[in-house]
């Protein structure tokens, strides 16, 4: 029998069985928070580069700027190796508990750090911290929560563990509607001055309520039940490579487009010359789609499987993506834009619904945590963490303006790859 078999029958149902709807909000408010801090962050850099990292030339003020967006994704995986390793062997709720504790440390520096015209390079250097401890925290969230929920839960696992990536849907609508709210109602000096704060001091409000539910959350009975692995990490290098290299490749492709709609604000009106508003429109609707369409195609995949939901969605996005892109810089307006955003978010959804229970399935429960913490955490640094990075440089360096279309069909083939390889494993 297959691994990716084999693991889903390692799990059992606890003794007793935990309400599911706090389950749910108990392990996805941290997910929450974390793309919450990471949304606004993207969409308020044209702001945060003004007051942190002030330039005479715009273009390095934002390069600065979202190159310290992508230096702190160089923690992550650290942080997933440190704490996926204490989820395998101190268990979920303890990694759980602590990691949301570092994400408000990290998002009280930010809140609380004056401009860089008030206290000079100690303003960036401030930043630049709570981005790696935020970074650092962030790297064990999705492999401790993931495991925590499908081995709560196993026989509704591809339909929970979709929830993971519906709560990001649903942070980057709440972001988008900071984001479009406040430039509606604050002038342009105002949110320069003080306004882009207002989402970051909301994210920070949020976490003790994360926390104390996490307080009051028991571990599940297969965990309990299941051997310690004395180094997690080990075991994965020594016997689980080629999951660890196939799970890097399930994810590539969804966190590329994740992070191409944080970036979407800035691509608006940097590159398309477009209102801040188009931009925070855009990603608004996205955020709808995610959050409503993402745990319907998990529900879905229990029904019909997840390799049909998984291999439609990555052919339609490699068929579709480059003259989508085209049609709208051929047709550049704010209704363009979102149509293209809405598009992106509508395949997002349905191939991403099913990566969480995937991954899950690919490592047993003694490395599940490391495995799934360690292997998202590449994928989000390599490919999604540098993603505005990457695009504003191939935009700056070739004038072309399809230079983001071109990101995601080369992502969308390594994700190819990986299913074959996920599917061969499966069988």
């Amino acid at each position: 029998m297959s691994q990716l078999t084999a693991s889903s029958h390692t799990t059992g149902n606890a003794t007793e069985k935990p309400s599911l709807m706090k389950t749910l909000f108990a392990t996805c408010i941290g997910n929450a928070l974390e793309w919450f801090d990471i949304a606004i962050y993207g969409f308020f850099a044209s702001y945060i580069a003004h007051a942190y990292f002030p330039t005479s030339d715009p273009t390095v003020s934002l390069l600065l700027t979202f190159g310290s967006f992508g230096v702190s994704f160089l923690i992550r995986p650290l942080g997933a190796i440190v704490l996926g390793a204490y989820a395998d062997k101190h268990g979920r709720k303890a990694s759980l508990l602590l990691s949301i504790s570092l994400m408000m440390i990290g998002g009280l520096i930010i809140v609380i750090t004056p401009s860089y015209g008030t206290i000079g390079m100690a303003a960036p250097l401030l930043i630049l911290a709570a981005r790696l401890i935020q970074g650092f925290s962030a790297g064990g969230e999705f492999g401790s929560s993931t495991a925590f929920l499908v081995e709560h839960f196993p026989e509704r696992k591809a339909f929970i563990a979709s929830w993971q990536f519906a709560t990001q849907g649903a942070s980057t609508l709440l972001a988008s509607a900071f984001g479009l709210g406040l430039s509606a109602v604050l002038s342009e000096t105002q949110l320069q001055d003080w306004g882009w704060r207002i989402p970051f001091i909301f994210g920070l409000l949020i976490g003790p309520v994360g926390l104390y539910i996490r307080r009051h959350i028991k571990e599940s009975e297969s965990f309990s039940k299941a051997g310690k692995t004395a180094s997690p990490l080990k075991e994965i290098v020594r016997a689980q490579k080629g999951l660890f290299f196939t799970a890097i490749g399930l994810m590539v492709v969804s966190t590329a487009i994740n992070y191409m709609l944080n970036y979407v604000p800035t691509y608006a009106t940097k590159t398309l010359h477009l209102p801040a508003s188009a931009g925070f429109s855009a990603t608004l609707a996205a955020g709808i789609i995610l959050t409503v369409v993402t745990p319907i195609m998990g529900l879905w995949a229990e029904k019909i499987g997840r390799l049909p939901l998984m291999w439609g969605s990555l052919i339609l996005l490699l068929l579709t993506v480059y003259p989508a892109f085209w049609l709208m810089l051929q047709h550049t307006s704010a209704m363009s834009l979102l149509l293209l955003i809405s598009w992106l978010a509508l395949l997002k959804s349905v191939y991403f619904s099913t990566v969480p229970s995937m991954m899950a399935d690919l490592f047993p429960i003694t490395t599940r945590a490391s495995g799934m913490a360690i292997s998202y955490n590449v994928a989000v640094t390599v490919f999604g963490g540098f993603a505005p990075f990457i695009c504003t440089l191939l935009i700056s360096a070739t004038g072309s303006s399809l230079a983001p279309g071109y990101y995601l069909m080369m992502v969308g083939l390594l994700s190819v790859w990986a299913l074959f390889k996920a599917q061969r494993t499966q069988r």
